[in-house]
């Protein structure tokens, strides 16, 4: 313990287990202990970080934490290593990890990343590995710094003195000689001297018995072991065998294979005993047997009750199902080699898997199948392994295969493989980019799935909660207002099952998306509260760096740039690329980009803009039914190609843009851009006027607001200084309900408003603001202990509310909504009991804080 970190790597049977006990159970402890033992052939690196943080929690006594650790398929190594750290640097005194059998983490990653929690640790924290085999860990930089401490076999032997008092100890008589012997036989092995004690004891003959065998190696295990287990009761004997299998065992399981009740008394006298019967929870409920001691009852398991292996492994595979851990009860049926059966088990129980972060240990099971075996249930199970690593295509191609095998199943489970398809179809049409005509086709999936016992019917409420996911994302992804009611619908619905069901992951992914889809139906105000719920909650489960979240991280940051937050904005764009560090997907790293580029632009960067636009459109072509998203890209980047002077290269861009897309407000408003970099004020006046006269295709009315400062711009430049100021008048009427900036930071409007009389506004406020943030002044901090509203503003009083920022009187606000002057009065005194204020300009403020100027309008 004078090191940071310490490996006990030794042998089956050197005592690593035995060691570490006793050293854990000495009193005088210091150190909390922090135990992980791996599974066996354990390949999901997230299942292992898991037990290691849930192991920290149960050791260090770290106050606060309240919610359980729950898996996500979009795991983030790097962020899981940043969390342990950080809870390791939190906990009150000292805290010991133990990771027992590392040998068994077959996942490169868990490794890889292990070392750098390993060479990173805390002050007063230390780590001791054991594992039979060296691992690759790169720990040459603690060996350096005199950081690391070994323990290997040759430290684990006992001397020839160790010997003989474990033989005294033991109650063996036996003479010097023969524990010398004895010694020198078994090399000071562990396992091979506790063997040989348990067999000496009582035996009429030790003399004899240590002169008739010889050696250190597996056949001394083997003939120990042997003569320890011929001791044992029949009903003992049978018991060890037909059970040793099982990785793990309790009484009930070991009563169902051997037919017979009182399994756990015995096992629990077993380990009195001593042999090698090792319990593995504090009330001793689960129990294994020592790796050497399983090995050996596995050969005489198919030695003398061969024919009966298969109905022993259905039979656990059975009891498996029924308690719900799917992974062993697709292993066990796999043994008995039921490969039909495996296969419809794997596929029914994939979804689950993948969001129990299983997909590895999924892949996994896919492998043990049979080559060139024909199992299209399988398809299903590879279509999700390639779309969760980026291989669109061979997810497609299997995908195919899954599809065309709907028609052959048996209707009970048709439904379920229909859902569990055309989820997936829709996941890869939007990673693609490709949802003409795929939204439509799977309309059915918002209908539940019905199944015939509970088992079923919750397989169908996690497949229902991730195709209502799936849907709502892909009809929020296209971007228009025709799908976004159906969008907020179906996430809604699914963040709704997820959270009946127990689901965090998919309740998270759901509220991300409805943050995401708030775009079109929403104001900012209503966007960025759902941005933040959504990512609260991720933040609870430590999701705060997964993908997951990343759609509700990206809106905040966009959201944040529009109304002038650019530093913050950034901050939150920072922690939208520490999420996807791991995501595979074009479509949510392209509005990355997007909003990264818009930020520069906003900011007056135009060469970091153009870098980040280029990116984006580059992603964009990738995508083929992306209409909305490549507009918007192609619009920015066509404004700073021609901001840059590079006029040419925008006319070339523009040149090559369909009829559709050219003719848009928004390429329209690129348009200009070009032409008043090219000096012709009048063909920018042109280029805007459908967007102003409404005839032109829009995406929303920031398009209009820009519209109406180019316009303004134009006329400046042609002297027309009264057209100018009206002009910027209108684009402040429209910015005034969101408090949008970087229509007026973007377009380079500064001189603009600077010429507008404040005298002549009724938006002095909101053009007091934009003017400080033009000239480099951050956006006033807002009060963190603002309350919302003790009531919410009914919809009268909402429209009146929004005509508060403008010099309309009582009367003249009345004629506008005709409605009486006495209504008007009426609803102003309700708005200023529900926003506690007692004046207009207080209301006005107190409005703008809370976003409640916005009106539902598409961007």
């Amino acid at each position: 313990m004078a090191q940071k970190v310490t490996i006990i790597s030794a042998p089956a049977g050197s005592g690593k287990t035995c060691l570490l006990r006793a050293w854990a159970g000495r009193s005088g402890q210091q150190f909390r202990l922090a135990l992980v033992q791996v599974q066996r052939d354990q390949h999901d690196a997230q299942e292992f970080w898991l037990a290691l943080l849930d192991a920290i929690g149960h050791g260090s006594a770290i106050a606060g934490r309240v919610e359980p650790r729950a898996a996500t398929p979009d795991f983030n190594a790097p962020a899981m290593v940043d969390r342990v750290l950080s809870e390791l640097a939190d906990a009150h005194g000292g805290v010991t990890l133990v990771i027992d059998d590392l040998h068994e983490l077959n996942s490169p990653e868990a490794l890889s990343q292990l070392t750098r929690l390993l060479t990173n640790l805390p002050p007063r924290v230390h780590a001791i590995l054991t594992m039979r085999h060296d691992v690759r860990l790169r720990l040459h930089q603690l060996r350096l710094a005199g950081e690391l401490a070994e323990i290997r076999a040759a430290d684990l032997r006992f001397s020839e003195r160790e010997t003989r008092e474990l033989l005294d100890a033991s109650g063996i008589g036996l003479s010097a000689a023969g524990a010398a012997l004895l010694h020198q036989r078994t090399e000071g092995w562990a396992a091979g001297l506790r063997l040989a004690v348990l067999s000496l004891a009582g035996h009429p003959d030790p003399e004899r018995f240590v002169a008739e065998f010889s050696g250190s190696d597996r056949t001394v295990a083997e003939y120990l072991i042997a003569e320890m287990l011929e001791r044992q009761p029949p009903d003992v004997q049978d018991l060890l065998v037909r059970t040793s299998m099982l990785d793990r065992v309790n009484g009930e399981l070991a009563d169902l294979l051997t037919g017979r009740p009182g399994s756990e008394r015995t096992l629990l006298e077993l380990e009195d005993a001593g042999a090698f019967v090792v319990s593995l929870d504090p009330e001793r409920t689960w129990f294994r047997y020592h790796h050497l001691f399983s090995d050996l009852l596995r050969l005489e398991l198919r030695g003398t009750l061969s024919e009966e292996v298969p109905a022993l492994h259905r039979r656990a595979a059975g009891w498996f199902t029924v308690q719900g851990q799917v992974v062993e009860a697709i292993r066990h049926t796999q043994a008995a080699g039921d490969w039909p059966d495996a296969a419809r088990l794997l596929a029914d129980h994939s979804f689950s898997l993948t969001l129990d972060g299983r997909a590895q240990t999924m892949q996994t099971l896919v492998g043990a199948f049979p080559k060139g075996a024909d199992h299209p249930e399988l398809a299903l199970v590879r279509a999700m392994g390639d779309l969760a690593q980026g291989r669109l295509d061979q997810a497609a191609a299997h995908l195919a295969v899954a599809e065309a095998h709907v028609q052959a199943t048996p209707p009970d489970r048709q439904r379920r493989l229909r859902v569990a398809v055309a989820s997936l179809t829709l996941s890869l049409a939007r990673r693609r980019g490709q949802l003409a005509g795929v939204i439509e086709q799977a309309r059915f999936l918002a209908s539940p799935v019905n199944g015939q016992s509970g088992g079923d019917i919750a397989l169908g409420s996690d497949l229902r909660a991730v195709a209502l996911m799936n849907l709502g994302t892909a009809e929020a992804w296209t971007l228009g207002l025709p799908a976004a009611p159906d969008a907020e619908r179906h996430l809604r619905e699914g963040a709704a099952l997820a959270r009946e069901i127990g689901r965090p992951y998919l309740e998270v992914g759901c509220l991300a998306q409805l943050g995401f889809a708030s775009l079109v139906l929403h104001s900012f105000a209503t966007t960025q509260r759902r941005c933040r719920e959504a990512i609260a909650l991720a933040e609870r489960y430590g999701w705060g760096a997964e993908p997951v979240i990343a759609p509700a991280l990206i809106m905040l940051a966009a959201n944040l740039i529009w109304t002038g937050e650019f530093d913050e904005g950034e901050r939150w764009l920072q922690r939208t690329r520490q999420a996807l560090q791991t995501d595979t997907g074009p479509d949510i790293t392209l509005l990355l980009h997007q909003t990264a580029g818009i930020l520069h632009a906003g900011r007056g960067h135009h060469r970091d803009a153009l870098e980040e636009l280029g990116a984006a459109e580059y992603l964009g072509s990738q995508l083929a039914d992306s209409q909305a998203l490549a507009t918007r890209t192609t619009r920015w980047l066509l404004a700073t190609q021609a901001r840059l002077g590079m006029t040419g290269e925008a006319r070339a861009l523009l040149g090559a843009l369909d009829d559709e897309r050219a003719s848009s407000g928004e390429i329209r408003n690129a348009l200009a851009v070009i032409c008043l970099a090219e000096g012709e004020p009048a063909a920018a006046l042109a280029a805007v006027a459908d967007v102003l006269d409404g005839t032109a295709v829009i995406l929303g009315d920031v398009t209009v607001i820009e519209a109406h400062l180019l316009a303004g711009l134009a006329h400046r430049e042609l002297g027309d200084q009264r057209a100018a100021s009206q002009a910027a008048e209108r684009a402040l009427a429209l910015a005034e309900s969101d408090r949008l900036v970087l229509p007026f930071a973007i377009t380079g409007s500064r001189e603009l408003l600077e010429a507008l009389p404040r005298h002549e506004t009724a938006h002095a406020a909101l053009l007091a603001d934009i003017l400080d943030i033009l000239h480099g002044s951050p956006p006033a901090a807002k009060e963190e202990s603002s309350l919302p509203p003790t009531e919410e503003l009914s919809p009268g009083e909402l429209r009146v509310l929004r005509y508060l920022p403008t010099n309309l009187s009582r009367p003249e606000i009345a004629g506008e909504l005709s409605v009486s002057p006495n209504t008007v009065s009426t609803h102003l005194r309700s708005i200023y009991a529900k926003l506690q204020v007692r004046d207009r300009s207080s209301a006005v403020r107190r409005a703008r804080e809370l976003r409640l100027l916005a009106a539902g309008r598409t961007r």
